[in-house]
């Protein structure tokens, strides 16, 4: 039907090119941000997923953090028992070459002065060893050093997923034995008498076997939760990767798709602005049909 009041094909291919318009607008932002979701219009269901899995991976990341700190500050206090580990073996070497026989008063004198020093020492490594501004050892009472309390770290993006160390007992056990093998165990360094005597010196041996042993299970217990925390890690680190590459099916746009919907955007724009100015003409086939 040919009509001067409306131009029915005009409509159709204004309408096809507003439609390629908007295509090839979209293709093109997509293209420009590398991401198939710029907005909720575009996707909402997949942006509320690829957000959630986005909140996952930041959390994991920061567990990964959590892991190594916490592995490093183990690190800290299982490097300062074994100097303590050595420090008794040389106060059991002393002990138990001031029990012999061989050994006069004077030798037990200067054995016993080495005795002191080192007791001194163990003092102040099981007092002042810290890790970022915070006491790690303690002296085995309550509050006195981060190992003196059980201890919770924070090894996933959720509320559940943390991992305890309660070594307070042991730390205690410790700082009983270690108060008992040595005078100068203590604030205020006296000169003690542990191995003045073929006697004395005997009966400590069998305490400062003990103390190693006590310091043994700690290093063991350290030693065991360092290892679960690099485990850790390397779990997360496979989680985060793979939840990344979730989020990138999600959200990134497939540039070869794409490409060719906006090839095909663009040649139906040119198409329907053809077509529109095409519609143009037959306007003038009604004025022909009024001539005489």
């Amino acid at each position: 039907m040919l009509s001067i009041h409306t131009n029915i094909a005009a409509m159709y291919a204004q309408s096809a090119a507003a439609s390629a318009q908007s295509r090839l607008s979209t293709s093109m932002m997509r293209l420009s941000t590398g991401f198939r979701i710029n907005s909720a219009m575009d996707d909402a269901a997949g942006l509320q997923i690829a957000t959630r899995l986005s909140a996952q991976v930041s959390g994991m990341t920061v567990a990964m953090r959590n892991t190594q700190n916490s592995t490093s500050m183990l690190q800290t206090a299982e490097g300062a028992f074994g100097e303590v580990t050595d420090m008794l073996v040389r106060m059991k070497d002393l002990a138990t070459q001031a029990a012999d026989a061989s050994s006069n008063q004077t030798d037990r004198d200067a054995m016993q002065s080495e005795y002191d020093a080192l007791g001194l020492e163990l003092y102040n490594v099981m007092t002042k060893t810290s890790y970022g501004g915070s006491l790690l050892l303690g002296n085995g009472g309550a509050g006195k050093g981060a190992l003196s309390e059980a201890m919770t770290f924070q090894i996933g993006a959720s509320s559940g997923e943390t991992m305890g160390l309660d070594v307070s007992g042991k730390m205690g056990s410790l700082d009983t034995i270690l108060k008992a093998i040595s005078a100068n165990f203590a604030a205020t360094g006296t000169a003690g008498s542990e191995i003045g005597t073929n006697g004395s010196a005997n009966s400590m041996i069998d305490q400062l076997a003990a103390a190693l042993d006590q310091v043994g299970g700690v290093r063991s217990a350290l030693g065991a939760a360092a290892n679960r925390l690099d485990h850790v890690h390397n779990n997360l680190a496979n989680m985060v990767t793979n939840t990344k590459a979730a989020i990138g099916r999600i959200m990134d746009v497939d540039y070869a798709a794409e490409s060719a919907n906006m090839t095909s955007a663009q040649m139906l724009l040119q198409a329907s602005t053809a077509m529109l100015k095409q519609s143009q003409s037959m306007q003038k086939m009604i004025l022909s049909l009024l001539q005489p």
